[in-house]
């Protein structure tokens, strides 16, 4: 019997779990043996041992320098897992908008039997292996443990820092996430940034510089579509793929998506200005994108928490040229108002979320907009991206 370690108790590994019939979890948060929920065995990491192991699966956010990868002589995906046994699978990666992108794709091809899941919410071992398409938000952590699995169909948004602590270099996550390139065949098809254009690969290769020349190739008329700035790619790339399947352009059943909150949602307090909620703009391609939306007014941006290790000056290069005021909180906020002094743009130092709403309060008139749009993780203060745009929300909501 095949003896399976998985690295990390967590959903995806969890799911997994009940696919085998001999599994032991391995975690660097457990401090002695124990049985869970369900019965299965959890261990300390320290106690994984490879000449009893032959097969181990990690959960995506291990990081390859973890002592448990190292140790690992049969390391493969979740993806890899179900290479043999899944549907035709579409992948979509990127650095901004791939949760979108997969949730407008799902809604144009839910008709057709199509199931979401990966990085979105639903992992691998829950999905219906029945179901006629897999539609997956691909991280690049699982691309990089990823040897044999690869899609049918692999939808590709413009990358931009991000994860630089996990994988080590900015070439590196680029590698991740042209990795299935290398691995797909005649008869697939790849849709990438132009700046991709010479990847390798046997898939039938569709590149797009923007939004206009991706529009054309497809044939769609992008001003039937009520999605603007970032989410008028996710929308189109969503649409690209139903056009490739199903050779349909359906524009009102685009038009009818909901797009989640946290992401560019617009709010208006008691004095009827406008506050902008982008908290899962945790990267600054994120929000350069949010800033490019609202570049004709004067912008009061929330900026910081936890950059990643990246560098900044990107960001600062754009914002000396707008008509703005910065207001740092977070882990990173001193670091931020250096850059700022150093670039002249304005800046103000605050304390927390609270604070940064408050201190934007003074100074907001009705014409202005506040933005946060923070380009940075939440997990140094928060619990989630999404508590830090819930609190963000109460914050004005209590003006």
């Amino acid at each position: 019997m095949q003896r399976v370690s998985f690295f990390g108790h967590g959903g995806t590994t969890k799911a997994l779990a009940k696919h085998v019939t001999n599994a032991i979890f391995y975690d660097d948060k457990c401090l002695k043996p124990f049985h869970d929920e369900e019965g299965y065995l959890v261990k300390p990491a320290s106690d994984f041992n490879p000449d009893y192991s032959d097969l181990e699966i990690p959960s995506p956010g291990i990081a390859p320098s973890n002592a448990l990868i190292k140790q690992a002589k049969n390391l493969i995906s979740e993806y890899d897992f179900f290479a043999n046994a899944k549907p035709l699978c579409v992948w979509i990666s990127g650095t901004n908008g791939k949760t979108t992108t997969t949730q407008m794709m799902q809604h144009l091809l839910k008709d057709k039997g199509a199931q979401e899941g990966g990085n979105i919410g639903t992992p691998l071992g829950k999905l219906d292996a029945d179901a006629s398409i897999w539609i997956l938000e691909t991280s690049s952590f699982t691309m990089h443990y990823t040897n044999k699995a690869r899609p049918n169909i692999y939808v590709l948004l413009p990358l931009s820092p991000d994860h630089l602590s996990w994988h080590g270099n900015m070439q590196e996550y680029v590698n991740a996430k042209l990795k299935p390139l290398s691995m797909m065949q005649e008869g697939e098809i790849a849709i990438i940034p132009h700046a991709y254009k010479d990847t390798l690969t046997n898939a039938h290769l569709i590149t797009y510089k923007d939004e206009e020349e991706l529009a054309a190739h497809f044939g769609i008329k992008k001003e039937k579509i009520k999605f603007k700035g970032a989410f008028l790619a996710d929308a189109l790339l969503a649409m690209s793929v139903d056009k490739i399947l199903f050779d349909r352009i359906d524009y009102e059943k685009i038009n009818a998506f909901v797009i989640d909150p946290h992401r560019q949602e617009e709010l208006h307090d008691t004095q009827g200005r406008l506050w902008v909620n982008d908290t899962k703009a945790t990267n600054l391609d994120a929000t350069i994108a949010a800033l490019k939306r609202y570049k004709d007014t004067h912008i009061h941006l929330i900026l910081g928490g936890d950059d990643k290790g990246v560098d900044l000056s990107e960001l600062f290069e754009f914002l000396k040229d707008m008509d703005l005021q910065i207001y740092t909180i977070g882990s990173n906020k001193e670091k931020l108002c250096a850059l700022a002094q150093g670039y002249g743009v304005a800046f103000t130092l605050c304390k927390n979320l609270a604070n940064a709403v408050q201190e934007i309060d003074k100074n907001l008139l009705k014409e202005q907009v506040a933005l946060l749009s923070p380009a940075a993780a939440s997990l140094d203060e928060f619990t989630s991206y999404a508590q830090r745009g819930d609190q963000f929300k109460e914050a004005v909501k209590a003006l």
